[in-house]
């Protein structure tokens, strides 16, 4: 008990180092120097140094004159940490602030970057590739990040990102579509023939000339055969020798025909 009682005595002593918060030595800098800093961690790719410095210059000087160009570098500061969905509402705010701005196409870019990426953290590259597929996450970010960097292309069309956002939107194009095929394929499992026929030719009417059509083809062909609705089944078993006369899903379906 006595020694209970000097431990609290010690601890609520007027100036006593223990538990005292670190002076913080940016206090009087003013805004150009937290700038230099910010900056400079930047470059080096201290990313987590230069979004503590972005912060205070935001949190002192918000409409200084660094003000916009901090608040672009913040976003980036967020992304190369990993921190997406603080890089997303920073580029939200740029984007608000600042619609003039010469590199408002750079925010939008940044912000598809970052739904293009989200979820996805470091320790991810020692797991294996088939856990990691990238179609059967939810698709929420990868449909948000497609918006993005269409907005970009419609609004910045000479846009020096355009070429790799048109990359990444295929990419993504591809993987929404072989979404759409893995929930297909569920309901068929399941016994739900209707809305695996739904979702397959959701497929072919939304993301055609992607690598999965055939097979959503095959899955809508199955489908209606089985639901015996057969002028649907054939017309999509007609579809798939139209245009993809060699694939073995063609068999398939013509082995289900009901006799």
């Amino acid at each position: 008990m006595r020694n209970l009682i000097f431990f609290l005595v010690i601890f609520s002593l007027p100036g006593c180092s223990y538990f005292e918060e670190k002076e913080d030595v940016t206090k009087t800098w003013d805004a150009d120097r937290l700038y230099a800093e910010a900056k400079g961690n930047l470059d080096a790719g201290n990313y987590a140094g230069a979004v503590d410095f972005y912060q205070r210059l935001e949190a002192r000087y918000p409409f200084g004159n660094h003000a916009q160009q901090a608040l672009l570098d913040l976003s980036y500061g967020y992304f190369k940490s990993e921190q997406h969905d603080a890089s997303i509402a920073s580029c939200n705010r740029f984007i608000k602030l600042y619609p003039q701005n010469l590199h408002v196409d750079y925010a939008y870019y940044l912000r598809g970057l970052a739904y293009f990426n989200k979820g996805k953290a470091s320790v991810h590259r020692f797991i294996p590739n088939e856990i990691l597929d990238e179609s059967k996450r939810d698709p929420g970010s990868a449909f948000r990040s497609f918006q993005n960097f269409s907005d970009l292309i419609k609004k910045f069309p000479e846009s020096e990102y355009i070429e790799d956002a048109e990359k990444r939107m295929r990419h993504l194009r591809n993987n929404l579509a072989e979404n759409e095929v893995h929930i297909a394929n569920y309901y068929m499992r399941r016994g739900a023939f209707i809305a695996a026929a739904n979702r397959a030719r959701y497929v072919i009417e939304n993301y055609d000339r992607t690598p999965v059509v055939p097979e959503a083809l095959i899955l809508m062909a199955k489908a209606y055969r089985v639901l015996e609705m057969e002028d649907l089944a054939n017309d999509a078993l007609r579809i798939l020798k139209l245009n993809y006369p060699n694939h073995p899903g063609i068999y398939q379906i013509e082995e289900l025909e009901i006799k």
